[in-house]
């Protein structure tokens, strides 16, 4: 299984809610880049208060440059592209990941210290920074702190794991609230369909039965847009 097969069936096995980090703020998040809307639908929802905080914190940038070049190639390693979705990047995910680091302070110390740590160590057994060094340097790099001893609790870990499990978690995030990240799923939302009653086996299951007269008013298809009607005892009319 690749990693994103694994990832995905993280996602879909239920684990989605815990990466929605402690202290994150989603309802104030606004990713950016092609793949969401833009202008007022982008807002869509939003009170005056909250569309004028996400203005304040789109003018203001923290991450520099190279920390952003730096950010794109370690979100790109976390979730690449493949052949049927582009990668966290392409889902606007280093926008997504610049936004949180202003709309909740706590995540820049680790954020920034984790980028120095990248270039440090990569700097030291490969001669290049983490960003321009190879796919299999970056990788061996990344090994050393993506498998966290999990005895070990989160907050007892080394810096360096604490914000791989942050950067990956902001990532996973990022990508699977995007329009691509939700298309790469699956997931198409509340959808109208034909109910057609309860099926066989479960009404025999519990040893119960449409009488024909409900059968003909409410399984019927031919008369799924008669407006149902009762009469003063409660009686179903059509």
């Amino acid at each position: 299984m690749d990693r994103r097969k694994s990832i995905k069936s993280l996602i879909l096995g239920g684990v989605a809610g815990g990466l929605a980090l402690n202290g994150c703020k989603p309802e104030n998040v606004e990713p950016t880049g092609d793949n969401i809307a833009s202008g007022a639908e982008a807002y869509f929802g939003r009170t005056p208060e909250e569309k004028e905080q996400i203005a304040k914190l789109n003018a203001e940038q923290f991450l520099n440059a190279h920390e952003l070049e730096t950010l794109t190639v370690l979100v790109d390693l976390i979730l690449p592209a493949n052949d049927s979705y582009g990668s966290a990047s392409d889902a606007g995910v280093p926008d997504f990941i610049e936004f949180m680091t202003k709309d909740y302070p706590k995540f820049q110390t680790p954020i920034r210290g984790g980028f120095m740590w990248l270039d440090h160590k990569s700097n030291k057994d490969f001669g290049v920074e983490f960003k321009t060094a190879t796919v299999e340097q970056q990788k061996v790099i990344l090994d050393t702190i993506a498998y966290p001893n999990v005895e070990v609790p989160e907050s007892k870990r080394p810096l360096e794991v604490q914000f791989f499990s942050l950067m990956r978690n902001l990532t996973l995030t990022g990508y699977y609230t995007s329009k691509i990240g939700i298309e790469d799923l699956g997931y198409v939302g509340n959808t109208p369909n034909v109910w057609d009653g309860v099926p066989d086996d479960v009404l025999k299951q519990h040893g119960v039965a449409y009488e024909d007269e409900w059968l003909a008013k409410c399984v019927d298809q031919s008369k799924r847009n008669t407006k149902a009607e009762w009469d003063e005892k409660g009686n179903l009319l059509t």
